[in-house]
């Protein structure tokens, strides 16, 4: 059995037999930037194609569309000094952030305060009736596919009910508003859903979509930042719209992103049409292996702990033998639990990478 890369990623998480297990696809196989220019230097290589370079194999293609503000904000410099820069981004966000690139951002505001602004985006930058979302040209897009063998994805960053939400919005003044402002919670995450299903339409209509993924990044160490009672008020109608679409239109599998802890998450959004989950942060306490017990359906993509590989060949070992157990069981993309941090040597980066090739093709 020969499969593409596509048909490879999508028959493995749904339990199908395989000709070998995907090897480095997802975030959990991507450096960080600082990171990437610390192998570039290691190597000696400023244009380092760490893919290539490791025989990664290929998974998903995205088509050119907006499923976020059209147009969007213009990127506006504020104000900024000998360290940092403070601008307001594509997306409406004020940020302040370093000029070394060594921390995450600043947050200091977001486009949404009021009902008001609300309605104003809806009207200028998150129009349902807009036709100019899809901007692909569709013969290339379907030459590049056969070409590649990539499968087709929609969603991803930053997209989801809650992760939407939370960009317009701001963490705080989002779970505010759940207590004190649930209409507009809820005609957010609606709105946004309707406007993403339109999208969608529009690429079904001209490709084979095998891969909708939504994300939400709603989880902390302590669980999700909102109670499963919130959960199942204002975001799972919005999941049943999304997994009707799916059912609709042959998608076979529909995922959600969350870092943190999502072991409250996974079993509710399961009930709603969700059956791959990524990344699984080991340091937030999810451990896979309870996962693949718990939820043998589940697709599960990640879940081996990133902080392995700035130690040693024998701790890298250990989360060797967790994907191969989890292998074992089926439905498991093996990767690490996010983008690989600067802390990383490209020594360890390439023997994690040459020992997982050994496992998923011999799995």
């Amino acid at each position: 059995m020969q499969l593409t890369c596509g048909e490879r990623v999508v028959r493995c998480l749904l339990g199908e037999p395989v000709d070998h297990v995907p090897y480095g696809v997802g975030i959990g196989w991507a450096p960080w930037g600082e990171t990437y220019a610390r192998w570039c230097a290691e190597t000696g290589n400023p244009k380092l194609d760490v893919a290539r370079e490791l025989g990664f194999d290929g998974s998903f293609a995205g088509p050119a569309m907006v499923q976020g503000m059209h147009p969007v904000f213009p990127h506006t410099v504020l104000s900024e000094d000998a360290e940092t820069i403070t601008y307001r981004d594509e997306r409406g966000i004020t940020k302040r952030d370093r000029r070394d690139g060594h921390s995450m951002p600043q947050f200091i505001d977001y486009p949404v305060k009021t009902r008001a602004d609300w309605e104003t985006l809806k009207t200028e930058r998150l129009r349902l009736d807009d036709t100019d979302r899809v901007s692909e040209d569709w013969p290339a897009f379907r030459a590049r596919i056969a070409a590649s063998g990539e499968a087709v994805q929609v969603g991803w960053f930053p997209y989801g009910p809650f992760g939407t939400a939370r960009d317009l919005m701001g963490d705080e003044e989002l779970l505010v508003a759940f207590y004190d402002d649930q209409e507009l919670v809820a005609d957010m995450m609606a709105h946004c859903t309707s406007l993403w299903l339109a999208v969608w339409a529009q690429v079904a209509a001209a490709v084979q979509i095998d891969h909708i993924h939504i994300w939400e990044d709603m989880s902390g160490r302590q669980g999700s930042l909102i109670s499963m009672a919130m959960v199942e008020r204002f975001m799972m109608p919005q999941y049943d719209r999304i997994a009707a679409f799916a059912r609709e239109h042959g998608v076979r599998i529909v995922s959600v992103d969350t870092d943190g802890d999502c072991g409250e998450l996974v079993p509710v959004m399961m009930r709603h049409g969700i059956n791959m989950f990524l990344p699984f942060e080991v340091q937030a306490g999810n451990d896979i292996l309870a996962y693949r017990a718990q939820y043998p359906e589940l697709g599960i993509m990640g879940g081996l702990d990133k902080r392995a590989l700035a130690a040693d060949r024998a701790a890298i070992d250990v989360e060797m033998a967790k994907a191969k157990a989890m292998l074992a069981h089926g439905r498991f993309v093996p990767g690490f639990d996010h983008l690989i941090p600067p802390d990383v040597p490209w020594d360890n980066f390439r023997y994690a990478a040459e020992r997982m090739r050994e496992i998923c093709f011999e799995a």
